[in-house]
């Protein structure tokens, strides 16, 4: 129970990565919350989830490329919390096309959400994370690795690590630490480890195996613990090798 007690806000929580970084850190002791776009059902079930292990939890519903909306599921989550030690931005979008075929509302989406949502949350936060808090953005690898098709979605990427470089340095006079953790191929409901596309990728992993929900989420536990105190602006990549 590394962080018993700590308050967190995980958005994008409702499933996949989101849901499990979530969970992971109910069992190490905080207490969470979660904000999700649509699936409230999806968002329910992470609550209950968290609940029935023993931990508590609140699920908000906030529209991150809406500044007012990202702005008010900030603001409930920290009412019900009574502040912020942990913020996790894990709520992105991804849509992959080559270059000819990009559109301006592709372009604007992925940075609405993946930059433009992450920045207005995290500026939303700041007024309720108390000294010592941690900041933990979740990334890609495509943000330093080119893959066909994703280099809308890779840029935003690339920024959110930029952005958490910079936010280190702005916020270490407060001593919140700000780190990046980028997941290569994880196993999901939108990127499942037995479709034909992951088929493809796995020859190029080194481990040879597409990752696990659980193995983002123990990163991020660990960025929120006591065992990280003298990290922050970094990056760190979990994705079997793939990136070495």
């Amino acid at each position: 129970m590394s962080i018993q007690g700590r308050k967190a806000l995980v958005t994008g929580g409702s499933r996949g990565i989101g849901a499990a970084i979530a969970k992971r850190l109910a069992a190490d002791g905080a207490t969470v919350a979660i904000t999700y776009a649509g699936n409230k059902a999806a968002a329910d079930a992470t609550v209950a989830a968290i609940e029935s292990a023993g931990g508590t939890a609140y699920a908000f519903q906030a529209e991150a490329a809406d500044p007012s909306s990202q702005r008010s599921g900030v603001a409930q989550a920290a009412a019900a919390l009574g502040g912020i030690d942990i913020l996790v931005h894990n709520a992105g979008v991804a849509e992959f096309s080559v270059v000819t075929e990009d559109s301006d509302e592709t372009f604007d989406r992925q940075f609405g959400v993946n930059v433009k949502g992450l920045h207005v949350g995290t500026r939303a936060a700041l007024p309720h994370l108390a000294g010592g808090a941690r900041i933990i953005l979740i990334g890609s690898i495509s943000g330093e690795k080119a893959f066909p098709a994703t280099s809308v979605y890779s840029a935003t990427k690339a920024a959110v690590a930029a952005l958490a470089r910079g936010w280190a340095k702005d916020l270490a006079p407060r001593g919140i630490l700000v780190n990046t953790v980028q997941p290569g191929p994880i196993d999901t409901d939108m990127n499942p480890a037995d479709s034909e596309f992951a088929q493809q990728m796995i020859g190029a992993i080194p481990l040879g195996r597409y990752g696990r929900v659980e193995e983002i989420a123990g990163a991020v536990a660990f960025f929120a613990g006591p065992d990280a105190s003298y990290i922050t602006g970094t990056t760190l990549n979990i994705d079997g090798g793939a990136s070495a």
